[in-house]
């Protein structure tokens, strides 16, 4: 399954990246801090094909919103990893340029189909 949309093939590529840098978490954080980021980042392009598949606009918009909810907590926790010490300063920035660029990405979507 894939979509044609561009923000949704960034929002993937994120997603692998964020279960790529979390393998690196402690073993301990496994059921806290791991999988609530890899559900918060997989949950931004899970949304947009989800809203992509709905019947009206509206629905889409609104799923859409749902996804950029997601990446600002998966943003967040990207943050707190970063000042925990479990990403490097340098990750932390290039995760978090491409959460702006996909936030980016959704505003210009949602803007479009009003």
């Amino acid at each position: 399954m894939e979509s044609k949309l561009k923000v949704w093939q960034v929002a993937h590529e994120f997603t692998l990246e964020v279960y790529k840098v979390s393998k690196k978490f402690p073993a301990s954080e496994m059921y806290g801090l791991t999988s609530q980021l890899k559900r918060s980042a997989s949950s931004v392009p899970t949304n947009i094909i989800e809203g992509q598949a709905r019947q009206y606009k509206k629905e889409f918009i609104q799923f859409l919103y749902i996804a950029k909810g997601s990446l600002e907590e998966a943003n967040y926790q990207l943050f707190l990893a970063k000042d925990l010490g479990y990403i490097s300063v340098e990750e932390y920035k290039k995760l978090e340029d491409i959460c702006t660029r996909i936030k980016m990405m959704l505003y210009k979507l949602i803007k479009s189909l009003k």
